[in-house]
């Protein structure tokens, strides 16, 4: 069974969510947030390890997985903001005991994670990103070749249900499009059983929308205002898209001025793809 030996909880925050956490380990506390169109269970390879020295949280985003969204959030944009998300993980870490931790993240969680390092930086010790650069300079990077190869941070973003409506016609062929090989077959059976769901597909557009929005402004409101001073590491796999861009940690260190970076020789999915390597560096990070 896919990360056998961590308990699984509902966490009720007091906006009305719930979030599906999966627990292990002892020690000092750090949340491990997944990308899209994934789970908490992506962490399934490199948790374990962790968990020898430190206890691990999973958490499914807000309306990822089996986290359901405030009754109220379903259809607001803002809600879907990674100001908001940010805010929900440090209220699921203190219900379950939690004033400060480490927080790791990859691809939309990653975006979460600096948010929350932002908006929240009492209660983080230190943070990972995986494979990601902040959303306002990406944003204000965009160009042909990234419009191409990321076609859809655009398409998710489409305001009413056009995305929605044409992804329920096959979700497989639109989320697993370009992973062959990469995840495991419990993986990405857990990854399925999620995004076959209406709902979640609704949120996951929700989380792109307000990507394009929320989330730009609120980086270019704290941009040369506020800095992420703990402990930061920027991963990255050499094949994936931060590995296409030569100036990554000049961005990074605008945000975090001490962070270190680790490129890994792998795609964009680093946990799933290297997830030895990917251990090394996030234990060294807990390290410092």
């Amino acid at each position: 069974m896919i990360l056998d030996g961590f308990a699984t909880a509902d966490v009720e925050t007091a906006a009305g969510a719930r979030v599906r956490v999966r627990t292990a380990g002892s020690g000092p506390p750090v949340v491990l947030l997944h990308g899209y169109p994934q789970t908490s269970a992506m962490w399934h390879l490199v948790a374990p390890g962790l968990a020898r020295d430190h206890t691990v949280v999973l958490a499914d985003l807000r309306g990822y997985g089996d986290s359901v969204p405030p009754p109220d959030a379903t259809d607001d944009v803002a809600a879907f903001g990674k100001r908001a998300m940010a805010a929900e993980v440090v209220a699921v870490m203190g219900e379950l005991g939690f004033d400060r931790f480490a927080v790791v993240g990859h691809d939309r969680g990653a975006r979460c994670a600096y948010r929350l390092a932002l908006d929240h930086a009492q209660a983080v010790t230190a943070l990972g990103v995986l494979d990601v650069l902040p959303t306002a300079d990406v944003f204000a990077r965009v160009d042909a070749t990234f419009a191409r190869g990321a076609w859809h941070w655009f398409f998710l973003a489409q305001p009413g249900d056009l995305p929605e409506r044409l992804i329920a016609a096959d979700p497989d062929g639109f989320f697993l499009r370009g992973t062959a090989g990469v995840f495991t077959s419990e993986a990405e059976a857990a990854y399925r059983a999620a995004y076959t769901r209406p709902e979640v597909v609704h949120a996951m557009c929700q989380d792109y929308r307000a990507g394009a929005t929320v989330d730009v402004a609120d980086d270019e409101a704290d941009r040369g205002v506020r800095t992420i001073d703990c402990p930061t590491l920027v991963l990255w796999g050499r094949h994936g898209p931060v590995g296409r861009v030569p100036d990554a940690m000049d961005v990074w260190r605008s945000w975090a001025p001490a962070a270190d970076g680790v490129e890994l020789d792998c795609g964009h999915y680093l946990a799933e793809e290297r997830p030895a390597e990917t251990l090394v560096a996030l234990q060294a990070l807990l390290r410092s």
